[in-house]
């Protein structure tokens, strides 16, 4: 039998170890090389779907992972505390947008500033849960005295655990039991009108019939109505077209007598104007019957104080 080779078993123990050594930077990544910063989280909701190995995110982007979990009871109290440990890859994500000075510094910055823990769903199918983190400015800082050293990251209940209290709050079995009043209420209600509803409805049909007849009615004397306004219309229509030449020869006998008026009016104007010789013709006829009437003014008043001797005098020459 050959005697194994010292050279030979050493190659290949040596060769095992860098097969194993590739293999562990290949499968593991760079991580071993890496550094983590190890926090917790104290959650006080089910964490069914939640193991070591899901995923820690920021916003959707994945910046570490669950590296375990642990549940302490402390009695006599008996008061479960469910410990979640998380180891955060600090290249992934940066707490500060100035120069840092530790990993564990600028976690406690961005914990003051709101930096909360919550729960995620990532299949409604298989349950898996994930620890989101956000900045969460409004919410309550609850922090736990567990008495571990890493930074703890307050954490805030899960959309579906606030659904859940929501629904608590709303006590349900006291809103069954004031809708199953309601619902009686209800039903006493329309036994109370039921026995008023077929008169009302009678009536009504009743009412519906005659405003139904009512408006009939209407309808057919409006009807008449227009017919009626239609044969006005064309009788005045036709008495117009017959009548036309009768109103025109009027209109024109109205014309020329307007124009005989305006040549009257010019012709009064004419002998009322001073320069007229009528004008002057009317005024010496009238001043010469002003003169005999003064004269037998005179005549008269003689002939009543004398008239003998009125009578006998004899004419001047």
């Amino acid at each position: 039998m050959t005697p194994a080779r010292p050279a030979v078993v050493g190659g290949f123990v040596l060769g095992a170890a860098l097969l194993g050594v590739g293999a562990t930077l290949v499968f593991g990544g760079t991580r071993w090389f890496s550094h983590t910063e190890h926090v917790m989280v104290i959650f006080t909701d089910s964490l069914a779907g939640l193991t070591p190995g899901s995923p820690v995110t920021f916003r959707g982007v994945t910046i570490g992972r669950v590296a375990s979990i642990k549940v302490r009871v402390n009695a006599p109290a008996i008061a479960p505390v469910i410990q979640v440990f998380l180891d955060l890859e600090p290249d992934k994500i940066s707490w500060t947008s100035g120069p840092s000075t530790s990993a564990r510094a600028d976690l406690q910055s961005a914990v003051i500033a709101g930096l909360r823990a919550q729960l995620s769903s990532q299949s409604l199918v298989t349950g898996e849960l994930s620890v989101d983190l956000d900045f969460h400015p409004h919410a309550p800082v609850a922090l736990v005295d567990s008495g571990e050293e890493p930074l703890q990251i307050p954490a805030i209940a899960s959309d579906l655990q606030q659904f859940k209290d929501q629904v608590r709050d709303m006590n349900l079995p006291d809103i069954a039991v004031q809708t199953r009043q309601v619902l009686g209420a209800l039903q006493h209600l329309v036994a109370t009108l039921e026995p008023q509803i077929a008169p009302m409805a009678q009536s009504l049909q009743t009412t519906m019939a005659a405003a139904t007849a009512t408006v009939e009615s209407l309808q057919k004397q409006s009807t008449l109505t227009l017919n009626q306004v239609g044969s006005l219309s064309a009788e005045s229509q036709r008495q117009v077209t017959i009548n036309g030449n009768e109103l025109s020869e009027l209109l024109k006998s109205a014309q020329q007598a307007t124009a005989h008026v305006d040549a009257l009016a010019v012709s009064l104007d004419e002998l009322t104007s001073p320069r007229s010789p009528v004008r002057a013709d009317l005024d010496g006829t009238l001043r010469d019957l002003a003169a005999s009437s003064s004269s037998l003014r005179l005549f008269t008043h003689d002939l009543e104080r004398n008239p003998l001797g009125t009578l006998m005098r004899k004419p001047s020459r």
